[in-house]
């Protein structure tokens, strides 16, 4: 595990959910440890449960805790993924979105553990770092409008064309 492993908490859904985010972006699950036979979770969940289940995505260590239904997650904190085209950033947010995900504004998601995610494209994180204040406020103003990121949309309110 790397020194420093953002730690997720869930109420049940763990080692499900390691196992889908490695589905979706690649990566492993690297181990499971498991409530003790002779001692149930504070939480309620029965001896044998994934405790923490440590995986691995695009190289960065992540624990997930099945922690129970105390602190479920916000948009205070959310997953950042950086993307390099429209095709893996459609790819991710339908996987994101699936199976009772939800979109959100400016190319947010949740999950369905309610995980939320930013897909940013390369392109665009290029963009913000121009000194080009004016497209940059163009473009922003076109991605306020958006659930799922438009890139040639957000490129042609850069560059000042009416899309």
């Amino acid at each position: 595990m790397g020194k420093i492993s953002p730690c997720l908490w869930y109420n049940g859904h763990a080692e499900e959910a390691a196992h889908f985010y490695v589905s979706v972006f690649g990566g492993s699950v690297d181990h499971v440890s498991h409530y003790p036979q002779s001692v149930s979770s504070p939480s309620g969940f029965p001896a044998g449960t994934a405790l923490v289940v440590e995986f691995t995505l695009f190289g960065q260590s992540f624990q997930a805790l099945n922690g129970g239904p105390k602190f479920p997650f916000t948009e205070a904190v959310s997953l950042s993924v950086s993307c390099k085209d429209q095709a893996e950033l459609d790819r991710y947010f339908d996987a994101l979105t699936a199976d009772g995900g939800a979109q959100g504004p400016c190319g947010w998601v949740k999950d369905k553990y309610g995980l939320s995610w930013q897909l940013v494209p390369t392109q665009v994180e290029q963009l913000y770092r121009t000194d080009d204040l004016e497209g940059i406020e163009r473009m922003m103003a076109v991605m306020m409008t958006m659930q799922k990121l438009d890139l040639a949309a957000m490129q042609a309110a850069f560059d000042g064309e009416t899309v």
